[in-house]
């Protein structure tokens, strides 16, 4: 009997387990078939036609050279042409010199030999009036002109430096491989991910009075820190009424500011070559440089200071990362020793992406430059065409959304460009009414803060879901 019941307990038991099973098995099949598989067959078809594009690509790369080594062959042509003009021109005018000269020697040669002939004359004449009348002629032809000596003009050629030639030329970006982890995941619904909005919409405006209005930091809406170039750093709330000023220590204008994450206001003077914290009302030294002068500033989700700085010559630029005044990291060149950032004075605003990416709007190159955390070179970003943007791109103000988007201000064509974290262009933000945007600062909430430069606005604007 027990042995029977031992049985049927067993036989039960292995029935669970053949039913749970057929079960994992049905349900293997549907997310193998459904899911996993068609996944690979994507990436693999995803594979497939970057390969067969490949040869392609690479052959519209070499045109796209080739065309910009005609265009440099068609200008250094002009060039030679108006040389060869300016010479002619030049050629000419020192013949009229030489000619004017000898037109003179020559009429005075004339005179010379009538006064010759008439001393002669004189000498052989027995007339005594004649000679009475005489006056010499030695004194006014002793006067001998200098001689003229018109040197050829001369071509100077300027050494040709290959490196500086190789960057005026162009630049080829390096590969950039994003990968997407756990990829048959991306189709589900990740209740995180926010869309960009079809329009953008303008929440609000404040009204600053300030009259060149540069850099913006907003954790919150009662706490929104701007500055200008005057001395003096202004604390509004949304509501636009004026909290609270702070007067930099030098009298100077600040080239940035910042928010630690103890909510200390920080500030940058290249004048002074400090960086700076107001902590409990009082201004406090935080760093100063020797030989170079702080820029922009950014402090990272670890804390971190990063800072954008120039030398005193103006020719070299690079960012450096702090641990409150200890130097971390520099970043200034790329794997072949070439300078990532053009060397001035120009701003250059700096931010954290999301994946710790650092991004820097480099106005003077016309292109938004990111780096990896360990300052490696990732991509560059020169503009998106458009037949309605008609200036060169020249980004100023930049930042980071929760999304990883980034977005920065392309001042002369009044609106923002929005890049996804690879550098891929998703669209603008032109429609607000927007005029010279130029500092930028995304919220926690993903409304975005824009400084308007000129009329001092700043326009709180909606662009996600």
């Amino acid at each position: 009997m027990a042995s029977e019941q031992h049985m049927s307990h067993k036989f039960v038991e292995i029935a669970e387990i053949y039913k749970k099973n057929k079960e994992a098995i049905e349900k293997d099949a549907v997310e193998l078939e459904n899911s996993i598989f068609p996944t690979y067959e994507e990436i693999a078809l995803d594979l497939e036609n970057q390969l067969a594009s490949l040869d392609g690509g690479y052959e519209k790369l070499i045109t796209e050279i080739s065309k910009q080594g005609e265009q440099w062959h068609r200008e250094i042509d002009i060039i030679i042409n108006k040389m060869k003009t300016e010479i002619s021109e030049i050629k000419v005018k020192h013949r009229d010199i030489l000619q004017k000269h000898l037109d003179e020697i020559k009429q005075t040669q004339t005179l010379i030999k009538k006064s010759i002939l008439a001393i002669r004359k004189l000498e052989k004449s027995t007339e005594i009036s004649s000679t009475m009348e005489y006056s010499s002629k030695i004194r006014e032809f002793s006067k001998v002109p200098p001689k003229i000596q018109v040197s050829l003009p001369t071509f100077i050629p300027k050494p040709i430096d290959s490196e500086k030639l190789y960057s005026l030329f162009g630049q080829i970006t390096p590969l950039s491989t994003a990968t997407e982890k756990n990829a048959f995941l991306l189709n589900q619904t990740n209740p995180s991910v926010k869309d960009l909005l079809d329009e953008p919409e303008l929440i609000t405006t404040i009204l600053t009075g300030y009259e060149y209005l540069r850099s913006i930091i907003c954790h919150n809406e009662d706490r929104i820190w701007m500055s200008d170039e005057t001395n003096d750093i202004k604390c509004f709330n949304i509501e636009g009424s004026l909290c609270q000023t702070i007067k930099t220590k030098s009298g100077k204008f600040p080239n940035d500011i910042a928010e630690d994450n103890d909510e200390d206001l920080l500030y940058s003077n290249g004048r002074t070559k400090t960086v700076n914290r107001v902590k409990n009302g009082q201004t406090e030294e935080l760093i100063r440089l020797q030989g170079w002068r702080p820029r922009q500033l950014c402090v990272t989700s670890t804390g971190d200071l990063l800072v954008a700085m120039c030398t005193d010559d103006k020719t070299q630029s690079k960012i450096v990362r702090y641990s409150g005044s200890i130097e971390k990291q520099t970043i200034q060149f790329d794997d072949e020793g070439k300078p990532l950032y053009s060397g001035n004075t120009i701003i250059k605003y700096i931010t954290e992406n999301r994946n710790h990416d650092i991004c820097v709007a480099d106005c003077e190159a016309g292109a938004v430059v990111v780096v990896n955390q360990d300052g490696k070179l990732r991509w560059r970003y020169t503009g998106h065409p458009s037949t309605t943007k008609n200036k060169p791109f020249k980004p100023w103000g930049i930042t980071t959304d929760s999304q990883s988007h980034i977005l920065t201000a392309d001042r002369d064509n009044h609106c923002i460009n929005i890049l996804d974290q690879n550098g891929q262009f998703l669209r603008y933000i032109d429609n607000c009414d927007l005029k010279n945007p130029y500092g930028l600062y995304a919220d926690n909430n993903d409304n975005l803060f824009v400084c308007e430069y000129y009329s001092g606005n700043v326009k709180k604007i909606k662009y996600l879901n």
